[in-house]
């Protein structure tokens, strides 16, 4: 004989479970509600600023609320490297990092929507990188992330025409005051890159780079030939040409220069030469009386032919 099955009440389980899982439910739901009380958010794509000028970097809070009452912290990779400070209603000037104090400035036009802005001045190569906006309540506070890119134009680019190389004339090319490291280049007439014979970038003061690009051209090479240096992060460049027929010209032109250089170099040479020797020809003309006159034009070389007055008298 089997024995009976006991019974199994879910209502009883369930009923003795209930209080303390409502009181798990709801401590999740205030943390849930607490924790995420707003989001913080920023621009998607990097912010770009030209050095010198001024770069906008804006955040806001979701959902709207005012921020008047919170704390807006701006820093860089630190939560101590302030870059801006809004706490207690007002501007905490004092806690800014040296290189960004009297370069910054919270704009709360919109504040009491949760919308808050930083403009920077006076770009520099220092600024280039990421920064948090950090927004602080009484129970919650949250963060976002965002990009800044330091871009600088630099000078027109100076050709010169620097001698001779591999049976053709070295071009050079170079242009100052680049930030990012810039993109050099030799085109044609139609704009196909042409090899270049050397390129080299240089560190130039306050983190800007210099370019120098090279090329050998023949009288063989297209007539007329550009070096475009382009600022990829902008998407500008600064451009300069010069043609065949001009670096032949100048080219000429140096060695004509150089030709005539050397001539009045030796011209004035061999008159300083001339007057010594006139000097020191008057020198002893009046204590000697020579006995010919072209021995006399010629004293130096015919000492036998003057004779000093003194052993005439």
């Amino acid at each position: 004989m089997m024995g009976k099955v006991p019974s199994f009440s879910p209502s009883s389980t369930v009923s003795s479970a209930l209080p303390g899982y409502v009181a798990l439910c709801l401590t999740l739901q205030v943390h849930r509600l607490v924790s995420a009380q707003f989001t913080v958010t920023g621009p998607d794509d990097p912010v770009i600023a030209s050095l010198g000028g001024e770069a906008i970097l804006s955040c806001h809070l979701s959902p709207r609320m005012s921020a008047e009452n919170m704390e807006v912290r701006w820093f860089r990779s630190k939560y101590f490297e302030v870059v801006h400070l809004y706490r207690d209603g007002q501007d905490q000037y004092g806690e800014h990092m040296l290189e960004y104090q009297g370069r910054t400035e919270l704009l709360k036009d919109d504040i009491t929507n949760g919308r808050v802005s930083l403009r920077i001045h006076n770009i520099r190569p220092s600024d280039n990188g990421q920064y948090t906006c950090y927004f602080e309540s009484s129970v919650s506070y949250e963060e976002a992330f965002m990009e800044l890119q330091v871009a600088g134009l630099g000078s027109d680019p100076v050709i010169s025409v620097e001698g001779h190389q591999d049976g053709g004339i070295r071009v050079v090319c170079r242009s100052s005051r680049w930030y990012p490291e810039p993109e050099a280049q030799w085109r044609d007439l139609q704009g196909k890159i042409l090899p270049s014979a050397s390129k080299e970038i240089t560190p130039e003061a306050d983190s800007l780079f210099q370019t120098e690009i090279a090329i050998v051209l023949t009288e063989e090479s297209n007539q007329k030939v550009s070096c475009c240096v382009t600022n990829l992060r902008l998407n500008q460049k600064r451009e300069s040409a010069i043609s065949i027929a001009e670096i032949l010209r100048s080219e000429m032109e140096s060695e004509k220069e150089t030709l005539l250089s050397e001539r009045e170099r030796e011209k004035e040479t061999l008159q300083a030469a001339m007057k010594r020797q006139k000097g020191e020809y008057e020198a002893v003309k009046g204590k000697c009386v020579f006995t010919n006159f072209d021995y006399a034009l010629n004293w130096k070389r015919n000492t036998q032919s003057c004779v000093c007055k003194e052993m005439l008298v």
